[in-house]
């Protein structure tokens, strides 16, 4: 994804990786996701590796995870009534906006949740320690915009919740498939 759909938006760098195939000519090189569709793989394979790869497609099926689809009403009620279920758990929460999140983790620290707000226009200092505090603490909510999520593999991450739909069904799996990766 970061070579498909977030590279010239998100993080220009990305692109440059297609070049490793000339720097290291006789390495092996392979790319992976989870949650790629046909359409974003093929983009993937045509700008990192031209005709010359495999591509191996396993299935997709979380049976741990859970899905749950309300209408939204009072999204900051609903936001507590989902946490409620999920007192003293890590999770994650997104929001479309950067100005949401400040709002959405504010919101949560006043009602007794321990919550940091996560977005690109926090400065990278700000981001790091957010990001290392859900890494390393229990019981911490982190409430993010997209920014959040690449190379996170925390396993006991025992919620998602969405105070906005993402742009696509494939934003939305891959954001909720941070989730129990532990299994449970």
């Amino acid at each position: 994804h970061c070579i498909s759909q977030w590279g010239p938006s998100f993080r220009p760098e990305y692109e440059d990786l297609a070049r490793l195939r000339q720097v290291f000519p006789s390495v092996p090189i392979a790319a992976f996701t989870a949650t790629a569709d046909e359409v974003t793989r093929a983009d993937i394979r045509d700008r990192m590796f031209g005709e010359r790869c495999h591509v191996f497609v396993q299935g997709f099926d979380r049976p741990n995870i859970r899905l749950a689809v309300e209408p939204k009403r009072s999204w900051k009620k609903q936001l507590l009534e989902v946490l409620a279920e999920h007192k003293g758990d890590n999770g994650i929460v997104y929001c479309l906006s950067r100005a949401k999140t400040e709002d959405a983790a504010g919101y949560l620290r006043d009602n007794g949740f321990r919550a940091m707000a996560y977005h690109a226009g926090m400065d990278a200092e700000d981001r790091e320690a957010a990001q290392s505090a859900f890494m390393t603490e229990p019981d911490l909510v982190i409430v993010a915009t997209i920014a959040f999520g690449m190379g996170i593999d925390k396993p006991d991450v025992r919620f998602v919740a969405h105070a906005d739909l993402p742009g696509s069904i494939e934003a939305y799996y891959q954001e909720i498939g941070r989730a129990g990766r532990d299994g449970l």
